[in-house]
C-alpha cells in the first residue's frame, strides 16, 4: 500500500454533519449534491467523508460524522446543509481498492505509517470517495484515505 503525504488546499464545503449509522451515508451524500445542484454551484471535487469516531469504539447510534462536499459559487446554509472553509492541511495519503466495510486497513496502515515515520496524527480520518457506488462494483470501489498529520 502505497502512502504519500500531500497538502489539501482550503476549501469552501457543504456539508451534514450527522450522529447515526453509516447506512444514512448514501442518503446524506444524495442531500449535499443535491443542495450544490439546486444552487446552480460548480461542484471542486468528490465527495468526501470525515468520521470522528468509529463502530470499535461507540455503538452505531453514537457515530459521528460530516459528509460533505467542495464547490465553487455562494449560497445560504439550508436546512440540514451547512457551508465552511475548511484549512489546508498536510495528511499522509493512500489510495484503497475495495468495499467501503474493509476500509479501516488501510487506516491502520496510515496510523502505523505515521507512527513509524515522525508524524502526529492531528485530526479524524477523511475517506474521498472517487468512484461512484451506484456506478461500480463494491470490489471495484477506489476511496482515498487521509490522516492530518504535522511532523514531529
Amino acid at each position: 500500500m502505497e502512502i504519500n503525504e500531500k497538502k489539501i488546499a482550503e476549501r469552501q464545503v457543504a456539508y451534514i454533519n450527522y450522529k447515526g449509522s453509516y447506512e444514512e451515508v448514501p442518503v446524506l451524500m444524495g442531500e449535499v449534491v443535491g443542495f450544490i445542484m439546486a444552487k446552480g454551484l460548480q461542484i471542486m471535487g468528490p465527495p468526501f467523508g470525515v468520521y470522528f469516531n468509529s463502530p470499535q469504539e461507540v455503538p452505531v447510534e453514537e457515530l459521528q460524522y460530516e459528509i460533505a462536499m467542495p464547490f465553487a459559487g455562494e449560497a445560504e446554509e439550508e436546512g440540514r446543509v451547512k457551508i465552511k472553509t475548511t484549512p489546508e492541511q498536510l495528511v499522509l495519503s493512500t489510495v484503497y481498492k475495495g468495499p467501503y466495510s474493509a476500509c479501516g486497513v488501510a487506516i491502520g496502515a496510515l496510523a502505523e505509517y505515521a507512527y513509524k515515520n515522525g508524524y502526529e496524527i492531528v485530526g479524524p480520518p477523511l475517506e474521498t470517495y472517487i468512484s461512484d457506488p451506484n456506478e461500480t462494483p463494491e470490489s471495484e470501489l477506489v476511496t482515498e484515505m487521509c490522516f492530518p498529520v504535522m511532523k514531529k
